[in-house]
């Protein structure tokens, strides 16, 4: 029940190990410490803030336009006890009305979502909800800046037709141009053509009752979009890159001098 592309140690390694690596990669990477608020714009099914709640420590709110992952999510955190350290709220970023600011702010696979013509908008109110020096991290496909499109594509008819991609290069003046520090940029096209490999591979191995759920067209639709995608990943016509931006205080952060600690485990 997570959304967006695993972090793989090897090509071999399955599915689920890869993905619980991406949640503590992704926490490694905040440096995330107990006690901190953390906000997950774009929550999911909640993965991640159960992830940093349990290990990390940290309070945290996630939020979702998706009332079924918002219940799925609360149920998930109260089995789990974690009810006390995690609330998910269903609302638009936009409209988030928080009195307290973050230490750390997240977002995996919504950013795809935004469009060009909201970016200014969507860095703005993230600095905003992000205390000084606090860090937000972003992760997010993108198109490669060479690519030129003919039109509407089969994604954008038939899978993500709010969706817009635009290249890591539009992203980062965006969020320089609303007062945040470009402090890392990662590069994980690779892992997300292994991951979109194993999604097809297990939606094919359950067809007939992805078929049952939905019905025959919506499976061909996915199964196609999945296969393709993986073409683009290992093409090098898209990538995904995990973007680490600070909010500095008088030009001090709070960021190391080195990363050594994001490789130790």
């Amino acid at each position: 029940m997570v959304y967006s592309c695993a972090y793989f140690a090897t090509p071999e390694e399955d599915l689920d190990s890869a993905q619980e690596r991406k949640l503590d990669y992704v926490c490694r990477k905040l440096r995330l410490r107990p006690s901190e608020r953390l906000l997950d714009i774009g929550c999911g099914w909640g993965g991640l803030i159960m992830h940093a709640a349990a290990h990390y420590g940290v309070q945290a709110v996630g939020i979702t336009l998706s009332v079924p992952q918002a219940e799925v999510a609360r149920e998930r955190l109260r089995k789990a006890g974690l009810g006390d350290r995690c609330r998910v709220e269903v609302a638009d970023y936009h409209d988030i009305d928080h009195v307290q600011t973050y230490d750390k702010i997240v977002s995996l696979g919504m950013f795809e979502h935004v469009g060009e013509a909201l970016l200014s908008d969507y860095f703005r109110r993230a600095r905003d909800l992000l205390r000084p020096r606090g860090v937000f991290l972003n992760h997010g496909i993108a198109a490669s800046a060479t690519y030129r499109r003919q039109g509407p594509s089969f994604v954008d008819r038939y899978v993500f037709p709010d969706g817009e991609l635009v290249p890591i290069s539009t992203s980062l003046r965006a969020a320089e141009s609303n007062g945040f520090e470009v402090r890392d940029v990662e590069s994980l096209r690779e892992h997300y053509a292994l991951t979109l490999h194993q999604w097809v591979r297990r939606l094919e191995t359950h067809a007939d009752e992805a078929r049952r759920i939905t019905d025959d067209r919506t499976y061909r639709i996915w199964r196609l979009y999945m296969a393709g995608a993986a073409h683009g990943f290992r093409s090098g016509r898209l990538n995904v890159y995990q973007t680490l931006f600070a909010k500095p205080s008088r030009g001090r952060s709070s960021w190391p001098l080195t990363r050594e600690d994001w490789y130790r485990v």
